[in-house]
């Protein structure tokens, strides 16, 4: 029995010092032109994922919302360059640059349909490391203009282009 788990022990140590080599190494390419492994996307999905559900518990629950809050959302939305790397609804055509992104931004109608409203505001507060998704909360939006834009997003999938545009019209 003590060779086995002195065996087990020796793989460890083995796995960490390959994984040191070929992350540390420099191996690994961080450019975004570079696919992912399939194992290395699937754990930053998965530890992602979890972040996102873990630290979104604490978010208190949303204000009531009304048509005018979605509204109000959607020009912060525009304001904020949102519409820069999420396109505008419904298609979400995304400006050209936002494409040599890696990862993609994600298209919000699908993000608005799976996410809950304390998750969805959690990440556009915070932000997420790594896939160029900023913090807005950290440049001074406030919880009241994260709200209304998480009414928005909720939303995404159902506003005309004709509503987003007379919504985000400057007068």
């Amino acid at each position: 029995m003590v060779r086995l788990l002195a065996f087990i022990g020796f793989l460890g140590i083995l796995v960490a010092v390959v994984a040191a080599v070929y992350f540390l190494g420099g191996f690994y390419s961080v450019a975004a032109t570079a696919e992912d492994p399939g194992f290395v996307n699937s754990l930053l999905i998965q530890v992602r994922q979890a972040s996102i559900a873990r630290h979104a518990k604490d978010v208190p629950a949303r204000p009531p919302e009304d048509a005018e809050t979605v509204r109000a959302g959607a020009r912060a939305y525009a304001m904020l360059g949102c519409v820069n790397c999420h396109g505008e609804p419904p298609g979400a055509d995304w400006q050209k640059w936002s494409e040599g992104m890696n990862p993609d931004p994600p298209g919000l109608k699908e993000v608005g349909d799976e996410r809950q409203p304390n998750e969805l505001f959690w990440v556009i507060q915070n932000g997420i490391k790594m896939t160029g998704m900023p913090s807005f909360g950290k440049t001074g939006v406030s919880d009241d203009e994260i709200w209304k834009i998480v009414a928005f997003v909720k939303r995404f999938g159902t506003v005309s282009p004709a509503d987003y545009k007379a919504w985000t019209a400057t007068p």
